[in-house]
């Protein structure tokens, strides 16, 4: 059983009944929207059209949105349902994320999220959703895709039937009929800075990148605007994430190549860092006392939850080797030491593969992730071992490696345009972000570059001479500086990712 709509865009009059019926039947608050309206008008005076794109939860055959949710919150019911459980949910908003369709909004009285749930008490009691009783013109049309003698599996056999970002593969169950392209595809009509009949969310948007082009004379003049959820926190998580692997990544080579460093400093700084990780995605949560919840009723197929798991071992393992160190077992520190730098690895990398579950922001799937992270991470615990004055062969190793590996990722990847339009507009969004008066990719990318070549100075030239003070302040600042614009980059990806629209 697979319950869905099929809505005829070629009688919809645009009334905006169904949202507000939408509204008054499920509490809906002001700024969200369960179903919605859009409007784009295309052409050129005196030949304008306006079309109509109601907009709402797809009921996804594979919905991202469970698949994502850490704490089970979303579940696809035996009716093919995708219902909210706003008591389990946590306010991660990662299933935001997943979704291609924007279907989501937080309530943020609640700290829970919200979508179109089909009107579940509606349909449990033999009734219709509250949008299809009130539309005037019969537009909206539900019924169970299984059925084959339903209407809305009839009317798929009787003619072609379209549907939002199919490119997605999520399944949509929410067809159209007579659904123009433009209004289809999100982002192909220009976005103006404010709607006829109100303003936009932000009421400042980012100015649309000049690379991506728009239809001509198509625009659209209403929609449910949706702002940016992860922010500056997230950005700041995969710094400090980066930091505590990448200090255990480097941690071995210490033994391995005599260097002189206090035994407890590579597990402090990963166990701190770690730490302070923990604390920024709790505190990131619109319900942070519940983040037990995680723990409690977990989704194994959610990499929120892998990567809690994945933390907790690597924080675990830190703890042991400060343990053994202070009762006296440093010879039993090296071989835990390497386990503790393979866990590393996945603390590094598990952010990739928790972004590509992320189907509503393509950048984030693109594929080399991966090995950006695994580089940026090499190149962050190397540079903190640097800015607080453990300047020896393997932190100086570590951090040219780490750079020439980012710079090699960064020159491969600059021809990539993008796969999807969604991906497309993101890179555009992200080439044109700054860092002060510099673009954020390439501003970085000069700012490695110079620090690896600072840095190799200080200890491959003797001629030079560098009194050791010189050298040792001129690896702390060319540390700090790529730290400062790692983090900076990576609150410029994460926003970027997020900038397209969705609907």
């Amino acid at each position: 059983m697979q319950y869905g709509f099929v809505i005829n865009q070629e009688t919809c009059i645009g009334c905006h009944a169904c949202t507000v019926a939408c509204k008054a039947e499920n509490d809906v608050p002001v700024g969200g929207f369960r179903t919605n309206v859009k409007y784009v008008e295309s052409g050129k005076f005196p030949e304008v059209r306006r079309s109509f794109l109601v907009q709402r939860c797809n009921q996804c055959t594979d919905a991202p949105c469970v698949t994502i949710c850490p704490v089970n919150a979303l579940k696809k019911r035996p009716d093919g349902i995708v219902d909210v459980d706003r008591d389990a949910c946590i306010g991660c908003r990662a299933c935001m994320q997943a979704c291609p369709y924007d279907a989501l909004y937080l309530n943020e009285d609640l700290g829970a999220v919200e979508k179109c749930h089909f009107c579940a008490h509606r349909i449990e009691k033999g009734l219709e959703p509250a949008c299809v009783t009130v539309c005037p013109v019969g537009a909206i049309i539900p019924g169970d895709f299984d059925d084959p003698g339903s209407n809305v599996s009839l009317l798929r056999r009787a003619q072609v039937l379209s549907s939002r970002r199919p490119e997605q593969g999520t399944g949509p169950n929410v067809l159209y009929i007579g659904a123009s392209a433009v209004s289809l595809q999100p982002g192909s009509a220009e976005k103006p800075r404010s709607y006829i009949w109100s303003e936009r969310r932000n009421t400042r948007p980012e100015a649309w990148p000049t690379e991506v082009a728009t239809e001509p004379y198509a625009r659209e003049v209403l929609n449910a605007d949706h702002k940016v959820e992860w922010g500056w926190t997230v950005a700041l998580y995969l710094l400090t994430k980066g930091i505590a692997a990448g200090a255990a990544m480097i941690a071995p080579f210490f033994g391995l190549l005599g260097a002189h460093v206090p035994w407890w400093l590579p597990e402090t700084v990963c166990l701190f860092f770690t730490l302070v990780t923990v604390f920024l995605l709790v505190e990131d949560l619109a319900k942070p006392t519940h983040f037990y919840k995680l723990f409690t009723r977990p989704n194994w197929d959610s990499w929120l939850v892998k990567g809690g798991i994945v933390l907790t071992v690597f924080g675990a393992l830190s703890a042991l080797i400060l343990l053994l160190g202070l009762i006296g077992q440093i010879g039993l520190i090296g071989p835990i030491r390497w386990l503790n730098a393979g866990v590393a690895v996945l603390v590094a990398g598990y952010t990739a593969l928790l972004f590509k579950q992320c189907k509503g922001r393509d950048l984030w799937e693109a594929d080399g992730l991966l090995w950006h992270l695994l580089a940026q991470c090499v190149l962050s615990g190397a540079a903190f071992f640097l800015l607080v004055g453990v300047e020896n062969a393997a932190s100086v190793w570590a951090f040219l490696v780490g750079a020439v590996c980012l710079l090699v990722l960064h020159l491969a990847a600059r021809g990539h345009s993008g796969v999807t339009d969604n991906e497309r507009q993101a890179r555009g969004f992200l080439r044109e972000a700054k860092i002060g008066r510099f673009g954020a990719e390439d501003g970085l990318m000069s700012v490695v570059l110079l620090c690896a070549v600072l840095v190799t100075l200080t200890v491959t030239f003797p001629p030079l001479e560098f009194p050791e003070a010189i050298a040792l302040a001129m690896q702390m600042a060319c540390a700090a500086a790529v730290l400062l614009f790692l983090f900076a980059y990576e609150r410029a990806f994460v926003r970027a990712g997020q900038l397209p629209p969705l609907s």
